[in-house]
């Protein structure tokens, strides 16, 4: 079927593929804009942790006088998740909708300018409103990111394209953490000391809007400006509702005295009724997304690996900082270890995946094998936290970059595999209600994690729940029943 310009409906054709490992090809353009993507949507979410443990260490803010500022910090990190979790379901179903590169170029926007909004804002309340609407924004773009890889890549190169694409995130992180330092310390020549953490998220927010515009040029035959209204209004509804709700519950609980921990839990609550939303009122339309059994056991696997992804980016500095008496800056390059893996982890995850699955070896095995090795090695680096009377930078760094390598290698393997389940009409709402899911790992990790800091003093508590929830997750791996592919695939 032939693409029609500006028709959302149309689904750009896969080439010839007899000699797709030839050559440049127009899915390897497609995976360089989205990677940059990726790379800009990742650091705008990412940098809350190293701006948030910088205000912990400096003490301003509104982290200056918390009786419990690791476990405010977390939360303000969950309730980000909170919002990015409750559109990643919405996000996939209008991709299939209006189309996934409208919905791509809507969520870079959106979150270009929400993060350069984030620099103006004063006060807990109002930073955390526009913190939970970037993540409304932002969650629109993976399902469409991973649905879109799909249906213009080959099959025997859709993992690899997905390893390759989702770099970006490893990218993102790494340049959250590693440049925040710089960043601030450039904000202190316009700025008093207590807001230079304000530059950090105007830089990055531009560097988000430039590339959205870039990705917009690149997509304009595909792109109507009725389409992207429409489906701007479209996530406006879903995301002032969601708005809503998020905020509604935060302020019941810390009216009625919660603390963080279960002001995070009532947030997951809105999750799971989003789900019971789902299977109610849609349930017949996409029936083979959320009522197959191999799907949702992965789906469940992604809780774990998004609570092991963003506890370490967002605490990964105050981890390092904490454990061996380092500088703030000291720490961000050592923790930039664990991000940087996934610059060689995600590619050669996704190579192979697709290596593995011409070879008849299978998605599921390969998965497994590296999920396996990252729980022991998650293992080796909670018990040396916990053993040593003062860890070495060094090795912190390396068991971090070994254990990172694995668990982004796992990544895409896991994406092509939920792929390869999922009805090709329905991917967007298979890779929407995957995310949707994990997320619920992201929303309650960084507040968790914080809350385990501030009783117990130190990061091992922390460390040591990581580690046991990356265990669990390979044993319900373990259940997915997936056969092995044919060599001739």
């Amino acid at each position: 079927m032939k693409a029609v310009p500006g028709d959302p409906s149309s689904v750009e054709p896969r080439t010839d593929t007899t000699a797709e490992g030839r050559g440049w090809r127009s899915w390897h353009t497609l995976w360089v804009l989205l990677l940059l993507g990726w790379t800009v949507s990742a650091a705008d979410r990412a940098v809350t942790g190293p701006v948030v443990t910088w205000m912990i260490d400096n003490k301003v803010g509104f982290l200056a006088e918390a009786p419990h500022p690791h476990a405010l910090g977390g939360l303000v990190g969950g309730l980000f998740f909170a919002g990015y979790m409750l559109t990643q379901f919405p996000g996939g179903y209008l991709g299939d909708r209006y189309g996934h590169r409208t919905l791509i170029v809507v969520s870079l926007l959106w979150a270009g300018v929400a993060t350069i909004l984030t620099g103006f804002i004063g006060g807990l309340v109002a930073f955390i409103v526009v913190r939970v609407v970037t993540g409304l924004g932002e969650g629109a773009f993976y399902s469409n990111d991973r649905s879109l890889i799909s249906a213009t890549t080959p099959e025997r190169n859709r993992s690899l394209g997905m390893g390759v694409v989702i770099t970006g995130l490893s990218l993102g992180i790494t340049i959250a953490i590693v440049f925040t330092p710089e960043l601030i310390e450039f904000g202190k020549l316009f700025l008093d000391h207590v807001e230079a953490w304000r530059m950090v998220f105007w830089v990055l927010g531009l560097g988000t809007v430039i590339v959205a515009v870039v990705v917009a040029l690149w997509f304009r035959a595909h792109l109507t400006i009725s389409g992207l209204s429409r489906a701007t209004l479209h996530l406006s509804a879903y995301s002032a509702v969601s708005l809503a709700l998020i905020m509604g519950v935060y302020w019941l609980g810390t009216s009625a005295g919660l603390n963080e921990l279960w002001v995070a839990l009532l947030e997951v609550g809105l999750a799971l009724g989003l789900v019971l939303f789902v299977l109610v009122r849609k349930g017949t339309e996409i029936g083979p997304v959320v009522k197959n059994r191999d799907l949702m056991l992965i789906y469940i696997v992604y809780i774990a690996i998004l609570w092991n992804l963003w506890f370490f980016s967002f605490w990964s500095v105050s981890i390092v900082a904490g454990a061996a008496k380092s500088s703030f800056m000291a720490a961000a390059l050592t923790a930039g270890f664990n991000a940087g893996a996934g610059i060689l982890g995600f590619p050669a995850g996704g190579w192979l995946s697709d290596y593995g699955l011409r070879r008849g070896w299978g998605r599921k095995s390969m998965m497994l094998t590296f999920t396996g090795i990252q729980a022991v090695l998650t293992l080796a680096f909670a018990w040396y936290l916990s053993a040593a009377a003062k860890p070495s930078l060094w090795v912190m760094g390396i068991l971090l970059f070994t254990a990172s390598l694995f668990f982004n290698a796992l990544q895409p393997v896991g994406q092509a595999l939920t792929a390869d389940l999922a009805p090709e009409s329905l991917r967007g709402s298979a890779f929407g209600m995957q995310n949707l899911i994990g997320e619920i790992g992201a929303v309650l990790s960084p507040a968790i994690s914080g809350v385990l800091r501030d009783s117990t003093g130190g990061w091992e508590a922390a460390v040591w729940l990581d580690a046991i929830i990356v265990v669990a997750g390979f044993f319900v791996l373990s259940q997915v029943r997936s056969r092995k592919q044919p060599a001739a695939a």
